[in-house]
C-alpha cells in the first residue's frame, strides 16, 4: 500500500511539474483567435501561455528593449518586414515538418511563415457598380474617390507599410508620387481591422486591406467584393519566430511547432480565411486560386533595409496632406 501511494505521488509531482511548464508570447493576433488558440494549445501540450497582445510595432520595441534580459520566448504572427528588421533579436528554429511548408513562404532570416496573406481592395456594392470598381492601384488616385478610401496608417500597422511597398515594388520611385496621390483620397482608420468595417457599413467606398479582413464581411453577406490588383498584389506570409535567449525555449519551440502542425493550419483557414502555409491544407472556401492573381515577389530584406527611411517620407506625406 505504501509504494503504491508513493508511485501515486511520484506521478502526480510529475504531471504537477509537466503541467507547470510555460511559454511567454507576444502578440499582434486578433483577440478571438487568441483566446480559442491558447486553450487548445494548453489542452495538447499541458504547457500555460502567458500572452502580451500588443500592436505589431510594440511588439517589435518591446523584445528590442528587453532582447539584453528577454522576457517573452515567442513573437507570434506580425509582419514579416518587421521581423526581417529585426532579426538580429530572433533566433534560428527549423520546425517539425518544414518539409511540408510552401517554399514560396521560405523567406525569411530567422522567423517562420505563419499564415499566407494579400493585399486587395474591398469596395462597398451598394457604392460603387461594377465598371466603377478601382482595377488598380493607379485607379486609386481618381479624384472621383476623394474621401472615400479606408486606409491606416503605414507608420502605425503592418499590413498598411506592406501595402505602401506594395506600389513601390510596382513603379519604383513613381510610385511615391502615385501613393501621394492615393493618400489624397484616404480616411484614415485607428486600425488595420478598421478599414473593411468602414467599406461593409458604407462610410468609405473602398479600402485597402488583407485578403482575409476583406473576405470575412463578403463571407458574412455584407455588401462589399473583393478586388485583387490587375497590377499585381504581394503575397507573403505573416511570420511567427524565437527569440534570442528565450528563457523557456524548449516550449517556445514546442508552441512553434504546433502553430505550423496541419490542424492549426486548418483551423486558420476555417476560422480567419488565411491561406495556409502547409502544402497539404487547402485555401479558404470562397477564395479564387493564387495561380489567378497576378501576385510579386516581394523582397522582405528590402522592405526591412528601407523602413525607416519610407516610414520618414511617409509621415511627411501625411502631415503635408494633413492626414
Amino acid at each position: 500500500m505504501k509504494r503504491i501511494l508513493i508511485v501515486a505521488v511520484c506521478l502526480l509531482v510529475a504531471v504537477s511539474a509537466w503541467a507547470q511548464g510555460k511559454v511567454v508570447v507576444y502578440t499582434a493576433h486578433e483577440e478571438s483567435i487568441i483566446n480559442a488558440l491558447v486553450p487548445m494549445f494548453e489542452k495538447d501540450t499541458g504547457i500555460k501561455v502567458e500572452y502580451v497582445k500588443l500592436g505589431s510595432g510594440d511588439v517589435i520595441k518591446r523584445a528590442k528593449a528587453e532582447a539584453a534580459r528577454p522576457q517573452a520566448d515567442v513573437i507570434w504572427s506580425i509582419g514579416g518586414e518587421q521581423l526581417e528588421a529585426e532579426s538580429a533579436i530572433l533566433a534560428p528554429y527549423t520546425p517539425k515538418e518544414w518539409d511540408k511548408i510552401n517554399p514560396v513562404y521560405k523567406v525569411g532570416t530567422n522567423w517562420l511563415p505563419y499564415t499566407g496573406i494579400m493585399n486587395v481592395f474591398i469596395v462597398n456594392t451598394k457604392m460603387l457598380s461594377p465598371d466603377k470598381y478601382p482595377k488598380t492601384w493607379l485607379d486609386l488616385q481618381d479624384a472621383r474617390f476623394k474621401k472615400l478610401i479606408s486606409s491606416a496608417r503605414a507608420d502605425k500597422s503592418g499590413s498598411s507599410y506592406m501595402q505602401l511597398c506594395n506600389v513601390l515594388a510596382i513603379y519604383g520611385d513613381k510610385g511615391w508620387d502615385i501613393y501621394k496621390n492615393i493618400m489624397k483620397n484616404m480616411v484614415i482608420s485607428a486600425s488595420s481591422g478598421a478599414v473593411p468595417k468602414f467599406v461593409n457599413d458604407g462610410e468609405q467606398a473602398v479600402g485597402i486591406t488583407l485578403e482575409d479582413n476583406a473576405f470575412r464581411y463578403f463571407a458574412g453577406g455584407g455588401p462589399v467584393a473583393i478586388v485583387y490588383p490587375e497590377d499585381g498584389t504581394v503575397a507573403a506570409p505573416d511570420g511567427i519566430a524565437l527569440l534570442k535567449g528565450a528563457p523557456n525555449l524548449e516550449n517556445a519551440k514546442k508552441f512553434i511547432d504546433w502553430c505550423l502542425s496541419k490542424p492549426v493550419q486548418e483551423y486558420l483557414v476555417e476560422a480567419m480565411a488565411r491561406r495556409p502555409v502547409r502544402l497539404d491544407c487547402k485555401d479558404p472556401k470562397g477564395l479564387i486560386p493564387i495561380s489567378k492573381i497576378k501576385t510579386i515577389p516581394y523582397d522582405f530584406g528590402w522592405a526591412a533595409r528601407n523602413k525607416d527611411a519610407f516610414v520618414k517620407k511617409y509621415v511627411d506625406i501625411a502631415m503635408d496632406l494633413g492626414l
